[in-house]
């Protein structure tokens, strides 16, 4: 595990960053060069910007609040890395007004399509930015993880409505917009033009754990984290994982 992700908070990004890192590795070899230029939409404040700068790379982060570009611009500045770190404010439905198309070797798009009224379309524009056989890092919540939680709340009704909402929202309360089964974000990117590698569950086990036991059992949360990476790629988690993520390459 990365020491540049905080403990806690990679039980949410451990199995992504590992990917993503490994995935930056063989563009850094496929194209010759030390340093990728590297978009990451809705990249809030640098979770994965800055660790990705960290490596040497060139990221821009573009986010439409501001406070949380502000955030990304102090971060970077701390971790050492605001010369290859740039915040712009923007959306994904606008992402050609503030950046180049087919200009980036790696383009992220975590936790954006749950907010956007056409995913499809949020989809292909970011394949847009991308360069021939660049890679695309999709990650979307998941709609099988929804409904075990509110079932194991002891929420019956809601965990039904979820399933069988076509959004997988589980109420009015429910603060996602939308949810997506594995199939559904893989054909999402295969449409797009996205030749899919892989797809991973994301905290198959994080959000179920009591926080108590992960905080002071000693060794849990290695565990936890060993555990998470070893079921990520295994289909039959993905239909009860928190979160999606969808690794591709773009067509040529």
């Amino acid at each position: 595990m990365s020491d540049q992700l905080r403990p806690r908070a990679s039980l949410r990004t451990a199995v992504v960053w590992e990917v993503l890192k490994d995935t930056l590795e063989r563009r850094v070899k496929a194209t010759g060069r030390d340093a990728l230029d590297v978009l990451d939409t809705g990249g809030g404040t640098g979770n994965f910007a800055v660790p990705v700068a960290r490596l040497g790379h060139r990221v821009t982060v573009v986010d439409p609040s501001p406070n949380a570009l502000f955030a990304l611009e102090r971060r970077a500045a701390e971790a050492g890395v605001a010369d290859r770190v740039r915040g712009v404010q923007g959306d994904i439905l606008g992402l050609f007004d503030v950046v180049e198309r087919t200009g980036y070797d790696a383009v992220l798009c975590h936790g954006v399509l749950e907010y956007v009224d056409d995913p499809a379309e949020g989809v292909r524009i970011a394949v847009d930015a991308l360069r021939p056989s660049g890679a695309l890092s999709l990650l979307g919540a998941g709609l099988g993880g929804a409904v075990l939680a509110r079932a194991l709340a002891g929420h019956f009704t809601e965990a039904k409505q979820a399933l069988t909402d076509p959004s997988g929202r589980w109420g009015e309360g429910d603060p996602v917009p939308r949810r997506f089964t594995a199939d559904q974000l893989a054909e999402l990117v295969s449409a797009a033009g996205v030749e899919v590698g892989a797809v991973h569950g994301v905290r198959v086990f994080a959000d179920l754990v009591p926080g108590v036991l992960v905080d002071t059992e000693p060794g849990a949360l290695d565990a936890l984290l060993r555990l998470e990476a070893a079921v990520a790629e295994l289909p039959a988690f993905h239909s009860v994982a928190t979160q999606l993520h969808v690794l591709g390459e773009k067509r040529v």
